[in-house]
């Protein structure tokens, strides 16, 4: 039986969701963050990094959303939500995959990280902060989002979907970004990213997720 260590508000409701689109079952084993947003110590008991999520089945124990998500499909899968092997649509589905955490994500973490430290500093630090801030977002940070969002209308134009005609993990996978870049800069004029949240809440997989693991934000 797969067992999701599954941490509150975090990426590992992705993991809950790939495993209701297929139909499997699962055990879920639940970990509260604490006041701090971090993950309680517990989790360090069942890996090393003390990170949500985690899975586990039998004497394997594997960590990262990404390597997760390509165990599950290539041990439980059955060829399902995956492209064609070798396609255009699967080197883009590959594309995808592990971009999510390492091109998309890092940039909203950094937009996140900043929106808060002005709040958290004391009184006589914050006009200081406050104009830093304003100054790294306006150079750097907002920039690099800025492209990544074109990145995204673009290639949802084709099809809707990120990777190929048909919904895949890699829609899985890029939704949580997707989520955070609406909480934290919104989509601008664009039209395809907004249509492709409402395309994907309406999953039925995508609610029973919730419904299982409970709901998440993303400010």
């Amino acid at each position: 039986m797969i067992t999701i260590h599954h941490l509150n508000n975090s990426r590992s409701q992705r993991v809950l969701w790939l495993l209701e689109e297929l139909g499997l079952p699962y055990e879920i084993k639940r970990y509260q963050r604490q006041k701090s947003m971090q993950a309680p110590p517990e989790l360090k008991a069942v890996h090393p990094l003390g990170k949500s999520p985690v899975l586990t089945e039998g004497d394997l124990t594997l960590a990262e959303t990404g390597a997760i998500v390509t165990y599950i499909l290539e041990t439980h899968g059955a060829g399902r939500l995956v492209p064609e092997r070798g396609s255009a649509a699967y080197w883009n589905y590959q594309h995808f995959l592990h971009y999510a955490e390492g091109s998309a994500m890092p940039p909203l973490l950094l937009k996140l990280i900043f929106s808060r430290l002005p709040k958290e500093a004391p009184f006589f630090a914050k006009p200081i902060l406050t104009g830093t801030v304003k100054a790294v977002n306006e150079r750097l940070i907002d920039p690099q989002l800025e492209t990544h969002l074109d990145h995204w209308e673009r290639s949802l134009g084709r099809s809707g979907w990120f990777a190929g005609e048909d919904f895949s993990a890699a829609d899985i996978m890029m939704s949580f970004p997707v989520e955070a870049a609406g909480s934290r800069i919104g989509f601008g004029q664009r039209a395809n990213i907004p249509a492709f949240l409402q395309r994907i809440h309406h999953r039925p997989a995508y609610k029973a997720a919730l419904e299982r693991g409970g709901p998440y934000a993303y400010a």
